[in-house]
């Protein structure tokens, strides 16, 4: 009996530890709608609207429609226009995200005509919202001049229209600019920005059927977004986590499109459904029809696998918002579906209602064409038009009469009509020519300056590519000291990793520099003594150095020689010129130029040469190649020996 009862009691207390769970789940899963309700002030629902991550987690937006129109009236009653201006900006993005953008539109450009009453974010979220309408609506000379609106509120420093080439269809010429106006932006280091960077040049080249390069692409980018996510030294927002998410989830979709466009289906299908479940979360519009796209997708890989319930299951999954091309893909695949489980008669339903997806394009467009003719009316001014119409009327009037005295007089004048009219018509001919000129050279000089960017951007580029291979060859010379037991070795690997590095420094120096043609010496000089002051971290530190180069610029075919010698000349001060003690050791180092000729000096006050240098020099690794380059700039090396040290010179042109 009492094991009875113990049964029961462990029963009851699981069913009450499962109950209590249960109800911790759903207080966690806590409505946003429900926050904003228990917040008091407007400025705070406000707040509250916009910085959920997920606003929509319970209660849709139709939900949050009817409670701010409650709010709102509310507000007007005790004519609180401030509290009414800003639930009208929630009720904008609303419909946004409806995708009810007409109404959007007419609310934002209420807001948008009294933007001097707003604050900055409010401004910053309507100008937002009219942006991605007009881009919707396709009315993109209106989505342009916000953009430019945007551009001097500060919210943007240029006017890009890379998306609305794609909007258009346009992918390679929307990748083009994208590259062109963005990569110059972006830091070597700002790690998320590369990766929002390299995810859209993927997708660009996905849309534009370069799925192998796309791909690559989009791996650069998830690699990026890898280094930013687990970089623990920066602090990062639970936003930010949250938009990290919502990137990787975007670049794993677009991964995976590649590998069901490449056949490649097994490796598509966990990328796609983590994807899905991830971009649900997202209250943006793009994100959602992400989401669509992603589900079509998914069908297609597990149709071509054969797994038709799987196929079946994400084709039957209903949407709130699918565009007619996602229509047609769906009814695609459904009809490829019922062709493979041989039921023909409903796959001949679906082959056909794409036969008369004309007429549904003809009905969206016939739709957008509404959207468009209600945005304008809504924002048209009244009293301008009858303006319009009114000095309309008065030209018409004004033609008419000149009509008739020409009619009266035509017989007078025919001839002298007849030579005014050839000479008009020449004028008219030459100024239209000139304005061709003037384009085909406007047009002549746009293309050449982009091409000089991009000349510009190659060459950092390739010195950026063969910095980073000196760098790789310094790596293997150091991995081979660490091998290597014979001293003289070490010696001559050491002395050949510090020469690679003074010429990785050339390169890393170009491609920092806006002037990519010279180098500017004093600040390379510096870079370097630290550099061979790392290697001998024995020597060197008591040192005082005094560099004399300030302003002295040289091209590369001078700079790398004239860095191997300074690298062998401050090598061979640290190793041999002061052997006891460098507390009182000076260096000095003179570079100057005057037009086409230049000076260079290297004094240090250690023990000096050996009597017997001219003889060594023959054998001397360092000795020689000092010569060697020192005949390449087209000199001769002098060499003082004085009381205390020695001094190298030499003039060149």
């Amino acid at each position: 009996m009492g094991r009875y009862v113990r049964f029961l009691f462990t029963a009851v207390y699981f069913v009450f530890l499962f109950t209590s769970t249960a109800q911790n789940i759903d207080d966690n899963e806590q409505s946003v709608l429900k926050e904003f309700e228990d917040t008091d002030l407007p400025s705070a629902r406000f707040e509250v609207f916009f910085n959920s991550l997920d606003r929509y987690n319970v209660n849709s937006a139709y939900d949050w429609l009817d409670t701010i129109k409650i709010y709102m009236a509310n507000a007007e009653k005790t004519s609180d226009s401030t509290a009414v201006q800003l639930y009208k900006v929630m009720q904008a993005q609303i419909y946004n995200d409806l995708g009810e953008y007409d109404k959007s539109t007419a609310l934002a450009k209420e807001l948008y005509d009294i933007k001097g009453s707003l604050d900055p974010e409010s401004q910053k979220i309507v100008l937002e919202v009219l942006d991605d309408n007009y881009a919707n609506l396709q009315l993109f000379d209106k989505q342009i001049e916000i953009r430019k609106q945007k551009r001097e509120l500060g919210i943007t420093n240029n006017v890009s229209f890379y998306d609305i080439y794609s909007n258009l269809g346009l992918y390679r010429k929307a990748r083009n600019q994208y590259i062109m106006e963005v990569k110059p932006t972006i830091a070597d280091n700002e790690s998320f920005k590369l990766a929002q960077y390299h995810s859209k040049v993927g997708n660009y080249l996905r849309l534009d059927d370069s799925a192998p390069t796309a791909l690559s692409e989009l791996k650069k980018a998830n690699s990026y977004l890898g280094v930013y996510m687990n970089d623990i030294s920066t602090q990062k927002s639970e936003s930010d986590i949250f938009e990290s998410e919502l990137l990787k989830a975007e670049i794993e979709g677009n991964i995976a499109k590649c590998h069901v466009m490449l056949g490649e289906y097994e490796e598509a299908i966990p990328l796609l459904e983590t994807s899905i479940e991830t971009l649900k979360k997202s209250p943006n519009n793009n994100d959602q029809s992400e989401v669509v796209e992603n589900t079509m997708y998914l069908a297609e890989a597990n149709l071509q696998l054969e797994r038709f319930t799987e196929a079946k299951k994400h084709l039957d999954t209903e949407f709130d918002n699918i565009t007619v091309l996602q229509i047609i893909k769906r009814n695609s695949l459904l009809a490829a579906f019922y062709d493979k489980v041989e039921n023909y008669k409903n796959a001949s339903i679906y082959y056909k209602r794409n036969e008369r997806i004309k007429d549904s394009l003809a009905k969206k467009q016939s739709a957008l064409i509404k959207q468009q003719l209600v945005t304008i009316v809504a924002n048209e001014d009244l009293e301008n038009s009858q303006r319009l119409i009114d000095e309309q009327k008065r030209i018409n009037e004004l033609a008419r009469s000149e009509m008739k005295a020409k009619d009266e007089r035509i017989n007078l004048v025919f001839i002298s009509l007849i030579f005014t009219l050839l000479g008009f018509a020449g004028l008219v001919y030459a100024y239209l020519k000139s304005i061709k000129n003037q384009r085909l050279i406007a047009e002549q000089k746009h293309i050449i300056e982009n091409s000089l960017v991009e000349k510009d951007s190659l060459l950092k580029e390739i010195h950026h590519r063969v910095k980073n291979n000196l760098q790789m060859v310094s790596s293997l010379l150091s991995l081979q000291t660490k091998n290597t037991r014979s001293k003289a070795a070490i010696v001559a690997l050491e002395e050949g990793k510090s020469r690679v590095k003074a010429m990785a420094l050339i390169h890393q120096k170009l491609y920092q520099n806006d002037d990519l043609s010279v180098i500017e010496m004093q600040g390379y000089i510096e870079s370097l003594i630290n550099s061979v002051q790392s290697v001998y971290k024995k020597g060197g530190h008591n040192i005082s150095i005094t560099i004399d180069a300030e302003g002295t610029e040289l091209d590369i075919d001078r700079a790398i020689p004239f860095g191997l010698i300074l690298n062998e000349l401050v090598s061979n001060s640290f190793k041999y010129a002061f052997p006891e003690n460098d507390e009182n050791g000076k260096i000095y180092i003179h570079l100057r130029k005057n037009g086409d000729q230049g000076y260079f000096e290297y004094t240090d006050n250690g023990v000096g040469l050996p009597d017997d240098t001219d003889e060594r020099s023959n054998s001397s690794m360092g000795i020689r190649l000092i010569n060697r380059l020192v005949n390449q700039l087209q000199s001769k090396l002098n060499v003082d020996r004085q009381v205390e040290g020695v001094r190298f010179w030499f003039n060149f042109s």
